[in-house]
Order: structure tokens, then sequence, then C-alpha cells
């Protein structure tokens, strides 16, 4: 009898602890979406072209790259929640476990901003943990501090899907990151050029407007590269047709983060 009353109570607090852990995550959304925020980090315009974006890749490739934000990780650690979620909600294939999830908790007056990559078991070979934390530290976060909070994940996502479809493999992304840095310094060498120029022309009494067109070239090349490196709604398709769902996928721990 002791034994019977013993295996009863350790089912109930199973179930219990099934439901308080269920409670920690949301619902898979329905009608199913693949961009779900729970907070309001991205406008509606924002959402909708990611999410066109991403229906439109997962219907060409089945790879699916989902994004969450969330209010609260509920006490878990980044990481664990990322993982459980894709889980929870069956993020890619389930023959091919080629699911990806980007969550986000955002920054509050109390908490640091999270966000965390989770990669499913077949798609950690074309984006190796490694490269997630690069393209969190080098896609997102920047961003994020600057309260450019789509342009980051547009990043991420536009790197990620390059990797799923071997446009570039992970070595060549890293040289890629790499060899941004000198350009950037680079960047910087020209605007302290052009302060300097600027500078000198104040001081003059008198110069002839031909005096003036290194200045303006240099401006012009400033203009161009701002234009060219800039981003935009217009380059969005509108998809082809709804979302599906979720295929079932699974994950085994792979991924990186970081915070701002």
């Amino acid at each position: 009898m002791y034994r019977l009353a013993k295996i009863f109570f350790i089912g109930i607090l199973s179930l219990v602890n099934v439901s308080a852990f269920s409670q920690d995550f949301p619902q898979k959304p329905y009608p199913p979406r693949i961009v779900n925020d729970f907070v309001g980090f991205l406008s509606n315009q924002e959402q909708q072209a990611l999410e066109n974006k991403l229906v439109q890749f997962s219907n060409e490739s089945s790879t699916q790259i989902s994004i969450v934000i969330v209010p609260t990780l509920n006490g878990y650690d980044k990481s664990q929640y990322a993982i459980e979620l894709g889980r929870k909600w069956g993020i890619g294939q389930k023959e091919k476990n080629n699911g990806i999830l980007i969550l986000v908790k955002p920054k509050t007056s109390t908490e640091k901003g999270e966000v965390f990559i989770a990669t499913g078991y077949g798609l950690e070979g074309a984006v190796p943990d490694g490269i997630t934390s690069d393209i969190v530290r080098n896609d997102i976060l920047p961003y994020f501090r600057q309260g450019q909070n789509y342009q980051g994940l547009d990043n991420a996502v536009n790197t990620i899907m390059s990797l799923t479809k071997g446009e570039f493999t992970a070595d060549e992304y890293q040289k890629k990151t790499q060899n941004g840095k000198p350009f950037a310094i680079a960047i910087i060498f020209v605007i302290i050029i052009v302060v300097s120029i600027i500078s000198r022309f104040r001081q003059a009494r008198h110069y002839a407007i031909g005096h003036n067109l290194p200045f303006w070239i240099a401006m012009g090349m400033l203009a161009n590269q701002s234009k060219s490196s800039g981003g935009g709604f217009g380059s969005f398709s509108s998809g082809s047709g709804g979302f599906g769902g979720f295929g079932g996928g699974s994950f085994g721990g792979g991924g990186a983060g970081g915070s701002w």
C-alpha cells in the first residue's frame, strides 16, 4: 500500500513538473508563423518582411530558420531555453533536423538583452558553433546596441541562409569578417583626412572653387559606400505561399549566443 502511494505521488509530481515546464515556454503559434515576436521588438512591417523571406526560404530549401522574441527566459540560461524551445516546437524537418532558432530576449531597465542561435543536428556542419558565435558578435549585437533590431536580425538571417545554401563556407565567412576590420580602419582614416581638409579650407581666406574638388569627391565616395551597404524593405520578395508549420526537427545542443 505504501509503495503504491509513493508511486502515485511521484506520478503526480511528474505531471506538475511537466505542466510547469510547459508554462515556461510559449505555445507553438496557430496559425503557424516562422517569426514570432511576443514583445514588440519589431514593427509589424519588419516582422512581416522577415516572415516573407524565411517562409520563401523554407519552401525552397526545407531549412527552417525561426526567430522567436520573448519577454523573459523564466530563469533558464539562454542556450537551454533556445534548445528546449526548438525541440518543443519541432523547428526543422524531422528526417533532416535542419532547423535553426534565433532566440532574443530584449534588454530592459533591470536586465541585459540576450540572444542565442541554436542549430539543429543536421546543420551543425554548415553552421558550427564558432560561426554562430561570429554571427552574433558581428551581425547582430552591434546593431542591437544601436537600436537597429531589424537590421541585426536581417544580417544574421542573410548569413545563415548563405551558409546553408553553400554560397560560402564557414571558413570563408570568418575570413570575410576579419577582412572587414582593416576596411573599417581605412574608412575611419578617410574621414580623418576629410575633416582635416575641411579644417584647412575654413582657415584659408581665399581659395578657388577648384580647390574644393578633393573634398566633394571624398564626400561622394562616402555617400556611395553608405548607399551600397544600406538595406531596405524593397529587396524582399513577398514570399510564395503561407507557412505550413514546423516539421518536427530536433536539436542537440549546438549554437552560441551573447548579451548586450
